[in-house]
C-alpha cells in the first residue's frame, strides 16, 4: 500500500478521487491500495522553550540556543497555563503515524513549496519514519494537472535542499524571535514586547514612513498654465515650479499684455508598451487592495479557495512568467474565455494565431509559474471569488495581448523669456490596453510640475519657431506633499523591492529578488503587526500604534530592525537551496548574531515607567493587574476584570486612571457598533464597578457591554 500525504483534507479528497481511493475512514481515505490522508497545515512545530528548561522570561537563560532543536505535535495556548498539543493535531499525528507503519512508501502532496516540503519534512522526522518517499510537484488540482504529476512523481532526495532552507529559515526565526522578545520585555520591566526576524523591519518600515509624512514641511509653489488653440483645438501648457507668489502673479499680468508664445522645441516618440506580465502573489495582493481595498491576508485565502476549486492554479508563487511546456495550453485557455458570455468580448480582442509571448521565460519560473486560470470554468462564485478570478483572467488576456503604441509628443514653449512645456500622447494602437482590465501603471509617477490631465491631451500640429496665441493665463498655487503612508499595496511593494530603497548599492544588489519576506508570508507578517496592535489600518492606510512606535524608538538603531540584514538571511537561504551554501555555516552565524543581539538589548538602559495603582472596584483591597488585554484583580474570589478594548477603542493607561478617579472617561469618539455604525460616547462607572456608555447632550440611553 502507498500513502499519499495532501495538506488539507479538500486536497486529499481531489486526489483520492483520481487515484480510486473512495472508501472514507476516520482520518483518511482507502481504496484502490492507496491511503489518502492529510496534516491540516502544521502539525508539528519547533518546540517552545519550555522543553529547554526555561520557563518564563529570565535573563539567567538568555540566550536559549537548542541543540538540537526538538519536534513537538502543533501547540494551542492554555488559560494560565502557557500552551498544550493540540488534540486533533495529536489525532491526526496518530492517523499519519499508523498508516506509515503499513504502508510500502509515501507519495509526499503537501503544497510544492517551502512550506508544503516543511510540513512533511517535519511529520516525517517527528515520526521517526523511514519509508522511502517521492514528491508530487503539481501547480494545478485539475484532473489533468494531478494525473500528470503522479505520473511524473519526482525522487523525494531531490528535495532536500529546499527542507534543508526551509528548516534553517524556521529555526533562524525561532532563535531571533523568542531570543529578541524575551531580552527586549526583561529590559523593559514590563510587558511583552514581540520581535521577529522579518516582522521588526517590517515595522520599521512603517514608522519610519509615518513619521517622515507626520513631519513633513510642506511647502507652497506655484505653476503658469496657459490654454492655448489652432486648429480648432484647445490644449495647454505648463511652466516649471515658482516659488514666490508675487513673481508668479506678476508673470501673469505681463503675459495677459503679451499674450503670444514662440514653439522652441518639439518631439514626437513612438512608444511601444509592452503588455504586463502575469499575476505574481504579491502583484495580486497588491492591485486586489488598490482596487478593491481587499487585505494582503484575505486576498490570499480567496486565491487559495478558488486553487482549490481547481479554477486557478497554485497562488503563493513568486514567478510572473511561464515556462515553454506551459505555453502550449494558452491557447485553449484563451478560447476558453472566448466562448464565455462573461468575457468574450474582451478575449476576441486577442489575436489566437499571433500571442505576445513575452511572458515565456524558462529561467525565470522558480517553484510556480504565474498565476493561470485552469480549463475548469467557473460557476457559483461568490462576490469576491469572481473579482479575483476576473483579475486573474483579464490579466492573461492582457499579457497575451499585442503592445499598446503610442505617439508621446513634447514641446517647449518660450513667452518673456519663459519655457512652457506641452505634453501629448496620441493612442495608434490600443493592444492590450483595449482589454479594459484591471492593470495599474505601477511604473507612472505624478509628477508634481504636471497639471493632472494635460500630459494626456490630443495636440495640433506645432512647427518650431511657430508663434502661439496664448488664450488664458491661470495660476496654479499647489504644495510639496510628503511621502504618502503605506497602504497594504504600497507596504507589499516595499518588502518585495524593499532593496530598491537602500542607498548602498552593494546592499541593494544582495537583496535584488529576496526583499522582505516571500509572497507566501508577507500577508501574514502584516496581519501578525495588526495583532499585536503594533499598526493599525486607518481607512486605507497602515500607521503605527503607540505600542508600534514605542518599539520602533527601541530598536530603530539596531540590526533586527535593518532591512539589508533580513536581505542578507533571504540570500543565504536561497543559496543553502541552491547547495551553495553549507546549512551548518548559515546556523553558526546565526547564532552567533543571536549572541550579540540578547546582548545588546539586556544591557540597554529603558527608563522605567511609573506603574498606574488602581484600588479595585468590586473588592476594594487589591489593586489591579494591569495587561494589555484586560485589568483584572489578582483575588480570584474577587474574580473583577475590565477588558481594555471597548467597540474598537483601546482604554489607555490614562482613560483607566480618569475612569477610576472621576468616575467617567472623557468622550470617546469613533466607537463601533456591531452594525458597524460608529458613535461617541462616555464610560462611566457604576457603584459595583460595571461600566455603562453615557451618551453626550440630550441622549440619555445608556448600554451595558
Amino acid at each position: 500500500m502507498k500513502v499519499i500525504l495532501a495538506e488539507k483534507p479538500s486536497v486529499a479528497r481531489e486526489i483520492a478521487t483520481i487515484v480510486g481511493a473512495t472508501e472514507k475512514q476516520d482520518g483518511y481515505l482507502l481504496g484502490n491500495d492507496y491511503a489518502v490522508t492529510w496534516a491540516l497545515g502544521h502539525l508539528v512545530q519547533l518546540a517552545l522553550p519550555e522543553a529547554y528548561g526555561c520557563v518564563g522570561f529570565h535573563r539567567e537563560h538568555l540566550p536559549i540556543l537548542p541543540h538540537p532543536f526538538v519536534l513537538v505535535p502543533k501547540q494551542i495556548p492554555e488559560d494560565k497555563k502557557g500552551y498544550r498539543s493540540d488534540p486533533m493535531a495529536l489525532k491526526q499525528l496518530k492517523i499519519i503515524d499508523s498508516l506509515f507503519k503499513k504502508c510500502s512508501s509515501i507519495i509526499v502532496a503537501t503544497d510544492a513549496g517551502r512550506e508544503g516540503e516543511l510540513i512533511f519534512r517535519y511529520i516525517y522526522e517527528y515520526l521517526h519514519c523511514q519509508k522511502p518517499f517521492q514528491r508530487l510537484w503539481i501547480s494545478s488540482l485539475t484532473e489533468k494537472g494531478i494525473k500528470t504529476g503522479l505520473a511524473n512523481l519526482q525522487e523525494g532526495s531531490a528535495f532536500d535542499l529546499l527542507y534543508a532552507s526551509a528548516q534553517k529559515r524556521s529555526e533562524a526565526d525561532w532563535l531571533v524571535g523568542i531570543n529578541a522578545t524575551q531580552a527586549l520585555s526583561i529590559a523593559v520591566g514590563e510587558g511583552i514586547y514581540s520581535l521577529g526576524r522579518v516582522q521588526t523591519p517590517t515595522l520599521a518600515m512603517v514608522c519610519k514612513r509615518f513619521l517622515e509624512h507626520t513631519h513633513f514641511q510642506k511647502k507652497p509653489f506655484y505653476q503658469l498654465r496657459l490654454k492655448h488653440q489652432k486648429s480648432y483645438t484647445d490644449f495647454f501648457s505648463i511652466s516649471a515650479k515658482i516659488e514666490d507668489k508675487k513673481e508668479a502673479e506678476a508673470l501673469q499680468k505681463q503675459l495677459e499684455k503679451s499674450p503670444m508664445a514662440e514653439v522652441i522645441s518639439t518631439e514626437k516618440e513612438v512608444v511601444k508598451e509592452q503588455p504586463p506580465l502575469l499575476y505574481d502573489l504579491t502583484g495580486l495582493q497588491k492591485e486586489a487592495n488598490k482596487k478593491w481595498n481587499f487585505s494582503a491576508d484575505e486576498t490570499l485565502q480567496i486565491a487559495q479557495s478558488l486553487y482549490e476549486q481547481k479554477y486557478i492554479t497554485y497562488p503563493r508563487t513568486g514567478s510572473k512568467y511561464i515556462s515553454e511546456d506551459v505555453w502550449e495550453e494558452i491557447p485553449q485557455l484563451i478560447r476558453l474565455l472566448q466562448e464565455s458570455e462573461v468575457y468574450a468580448n474582451e478575449a476576441k480582442l486577442v489575436k489566437i494565431g499571433a500571442l505576445n509571448k513575452k511572458m515565456v521565460n524558462d529561467l525565470k519560473v522558480t517553484d510556480h509559474h504565474g498565476l493561470l486560470i485552469t480549463e475548469r470554468f467557473p460557476t457559483n462564485l461568490t462576490a469576491k471569488e469572481n473579482t479575483i478570478y476576473k483579475m486573474i483572467a483579464t490579466r492573461l488576456l492582457e499579457a497575451v495581448s499585442e503592445p499598446c503604441v503610442k505617439e508621446v509628443q513634447k514641446t517647449l514653449l518660450e513667452a518673456l523669456h519663459t519655457d512652457f512645456l506641452v505634453k501629448g500622447v496620441q493612442v495608434l494602437q490600443a493592444g492590450w490596453r483595449a482589454i479594459g482590465g484591471f492593470y495599474s501603471d505601477e511604473t507612472a509617477k505624478d509628477s508634481e510640475e504636471d497639471n493632472e490631465g494635460d500630459s494626456n491631451q490630443v495636440l495640433p500640429e506645432l512647427v518650431q519657431g511657430e508663434s502661439i496665441k496664448i488664450k488664458a493665463v491661470e495660476i496654479l498655487s499647489k504644495t510639496t506633499q510628503p511621502p504618502a503612508l503605506y497602504t497594504e499595496s504600497g507596504l507589499l511593494g516595499a518588502m518585495e523591492t524593499a532593496g530598491k530603497t537602500l542607498e548602498d548599492k552593494a546592499q541593494r544588489e544582495l537583496l535584488q529578488g529576496a526583499g522582505i519576506g516571500t509572497p507566501a508570508t508577507r500577508a501574514a507578517i502584516i496581519e501578525t503587526l495588526l495583532k499585536r496592535n503594533y499598526i493599525e489600518r486607518k481607512q486605507k492606510s497602515l500607521i503605527p500604534t503607540d505600542k508600534g512606535m514605542q518599539v520602533y524608538e527601541w530598536v530603530k538603531s539596531l540590526t533586527i530592525a535593518d532591512v539589508a540584514l533580513t536581505g542578507e538571511w533571504e540570500s543565504q537561504l536561497q543559496k543553502i537551496e541552491q547547495g551553495e551554501l553549507s546549512p551548518d555555516s548559515f546556523s553558526s552565524d546565526m547564532e552567533a548574531y543571536t549572541h550579540s543581539l540578547t546582548d545588546t538589548f539586556l544591557a540597554m538602559e529603558i527608563p522605567q515607567k511609573e506603574k498606574l495603582k488602581i484600588t479595585c472596584p468590586k473588592c476594594r483591597n487589591a489593586s489591579l493587574l494591569l495587561f494589555e488585554k484586560v485589568a483584572k484583580c489578582p483575588d480570584e474570589d474577587c474574580g473583577y476584570v475590565l477588558f481594555r478594548n471597548v467597540c474598537g477603542k483601546p482604554l489607555t493607561d490614562e482613560l483607566l486612571k480618569t475612569l477610576f478617579e472621576k468616575g467617567r472617561t472623557p468622550l470617546i469618539k469613533g466607537m463601533k457598533s456591531k452594525s458597524s455604525s460608529t458613535f461617541d460616547a462616555y464610560i462611566r462607572l457604576k457603584e459595583n464597578g460595571e461600566t455603562a456608555f453615557e451618551f453626550p447632550e440630550k441622549t440619555s440611553k445608556k448600554r451595558k457591554y
